[in-house]
């Protein structure tokens, strides 16, 4: 177990999650087969890290906002900071970060951000809570991050996997651009809701899905036990690896960069949630363990 992080246990799935970031650091299935990426430094030193206040990057990696200017890294702070452990049972991890002298260098606006891990069966919902605590709107977006093994360990090559859409996806794509969205396109790489990962595809980083009739994908080789991401909340999707690296990186996202030629004002970018004083707002995922052969394009079955 990762020194510090607590841990879900079911029947089927074991999951373990650091404070640090609120990331999940550790999937396993019940045989302790590893699905979630490890880390390795040789490629990504990530594992599922969360995206918070903003998805992708800013211009000049700078938070403008009503004449002031904030330092803001790619992803935002979230991902860096050490999270307030709320509640943990083999069921229910909960944690915490709330804005803070630090936070308000960077990023202007009082927030209370609540991570909730839940664990049934073979089904793990992440659900992040985003409550405006201030007086003016909050804005703000979320975006998950993890990484899956590539190849899954259950039998055939990254050639022999698959990403199924729920619904075919014919809308043009977006790439990054210095880690910006760019303006042009390019065609879907999904084929009748099928997308044939390869090295190939991510020569030129991520591939941007902003316009998105599906809400669950299914990742792993056809006839071979698999996973599915489930967001039917989020509107877009990043699919993200490095050429010859063993994860894919499958990342439902509320927001997106800013575009090449976007407003400089951080409130009017394209993609943010707008968070009256006093809401809240709630974005989530799930992920399901495929334990049966076959089921790589059954029907939809996991909630979120």
């Amino acid at each position: 177990m990762s020194e510090g992080a607590v841990r879900l246990k079911s029947e089927f799935l074991e999951v373990e999650i650091s404070p640090q970031g609120a990331e999940m650091v550790a999937l396993r299935d019940r045989h302790g087969h590893d699905l979630l990426w490890n880390g390795d430094p040789a490629f990504w030193t990530g594992r599922a890290p969360l995206l918070f206040p903003i998805v992708g990057r800013l211009p000049n990696d700078q938070l403008l906002h009503d004449g002031k200017v904030y330092p803001m890294a790619q992803h935002g702070f979230a991902r860096r900071r050490a999270f307030t452990l709320e509640e943990a049972t083999e069921q229910v991890v909960r944690l915490a970060l709330h804005d803070d002298e630090e936070t308000r260098k960077q990023y202007p606006f009082p927030f209370s951000l609540t991570v909730t891990y839940r664990l049934a069966e073979a089904t793990l919902t992440i659900e992040v809570e985003v409550a405006n605590t201030g007086e003016g709107e909050l804005p703000a977006s979320v975006g998950f991050h993890p990484a899956f093994r590539w190849p899954l360990p259950y039998g055939g090559t990254r050639d022999d996997h698959r990403l199924v859409f729920e619904k075919a996806e014919a809308e043009a794509i977006h790439r990054p651009v210095g880690g910006l969205l760019s303006t042009a396109t390019e065609p879907n790489p999904a084929v009748d809701a099928i997308l044939e990962p390869t090295d190939a595809l991510f020569e030129r980083d991520a591939l941007i899905f902003l316009d998105l009739r599906s809400h669950h994908v299914r990742f792993g080789v056809p006839g071979e036990p698999g996973l599915e991401v489930a967001f039917p909340d989020m509107p877009h999707l990043g699919l993200w690896s490095k050429p010859g690296a063993p994860f894919l990186c499958i990342e439902p996202w509320a927001g997106y960069a800013s575009p090449e030629d976007g407003p400089a004002e951080f409130t009017e970018k394209p993609g943010l949630s707008l968070i009256a004083p006093g809401a809240t707002k709630r974005f989530a995922m799930a992920i399901r363990w495929l334990p049966d052969v076959g089921r790589l394009i059954g029907p939809h079955e996991a909630g979120v």
